[in-house]
């Protein structure tokens, strides 16, 4: 292909700085909201004189998630910058060049398979690369058959197609890992609750509070990175299938036109 693994960890690191940015600025709303706010709105409806509790920043929010936050952020951040590349790289312009196709094809009906090679060579991809990968293997020798060049195509194409579905996967791993992250938070956090009840009872109910909400963001924010995860990850299989099937067919015209030109 034509994009780099670098340009993939450029990606990841701008979505982490995007996101890490994000947070403070949240933050900051929430806190001018409260500090722009009229105090004396609402006053006539509290039945005692306890102030009404501040209502949670977002960045509040993460740091009561506790430990699990940390490898759920990073996962975060994995899915948006796999979702930015996946759209970027595949695209069918990266994978087919209709030009370099029709000079092939007229290279191999001439039977001027070296001027072919070349071709594959100075233009690098899926189709190239099992082409230049057939040329070398089946098509120097004297004794060429049908059955040769059809394996060579088969072993040299699942080596090219398999490569760039790799980074697609990446989204469904994140997809199941992310829930069960979440849960192992929830854990921890029920955990801590009920050492707490353990240890000094139900006197201190703000303690429990605290550890209660922990296990329930947990849950909240691995649930909210799988679902998106899973979503994008079904999304670009699906398109990079049809990119798979139209370099089949294309493939498949290459083996024709060699038979023909071969008469093999």
């Amino acid at each position: 292909m034509k994009l780099e693994m670098n340009h993939l960890k450029t990606i990841l690191i701008s979505a982490g700085f995007l996101i890490a940015l994000a947070l403070p600025l949240t933050a900051q709303d929430g806190a001018a909201d409260s500090a722009t706010a009229d105090p004396t709105e609402g006053m006539a409806e509290l039945t005692t004189d306890q102030e009404a509790p501040a209502e949670k920043s977002l960045l509040d929010m993460i740091k009561a998630g506790g430990w699990a936050m940390w490898p759920l952020g990073l996962l975060s951040v994995a899915t948006v910058g796999l979702a930015v590349y996946n759209a970027i790289a595949l695209r069918t312009a990266n994978f087919i060049d209709e030009e370099v196709i029709s000079s092939i094809e007229n290279s191999i009906n001439s039977g001027d398979f070296e001027a072919a090679r070349e071709h594959c060579v100075n233009n690098p991809g899926p189709i190239t690369n099992t082409l230049g990968h057939v040329i070398d293997e089946t098509l120097k020798g004297e004794h060429v058959n049908a059955d040769s060049v059809e394996k060579a195509f088969e072993a040299a194409s699942t080596k090219e197609l398999t490569s760039p579905f790799v980074i697609v996967s990446y989204l469904s791993i994140i997809a199941a890992i992310a829930p069960m992250l979440g849960l192992l938070g929830t854990v921890s956090g029920m955990v801590k609750a009920f050492n707490a009840i353990a240890a000094q009872g139900m006197g201190q109910p703000d303690i429990l509070a605290d550890n209660i909400s922990e296990a329930l963001i947990t849950t909240a924010t691995g649930m909210t990175i799988g679902i998106p995860a899973m979503f994008f990850f079904f999304f670009f299989k699906n398109r990079y299938g049809k990119i798979v099937a139209d370099i089949t067919l294309i493939l498949g015209r290459f083996y024709g036109d060699i038979v023909r030109s071969k008469k093999i």
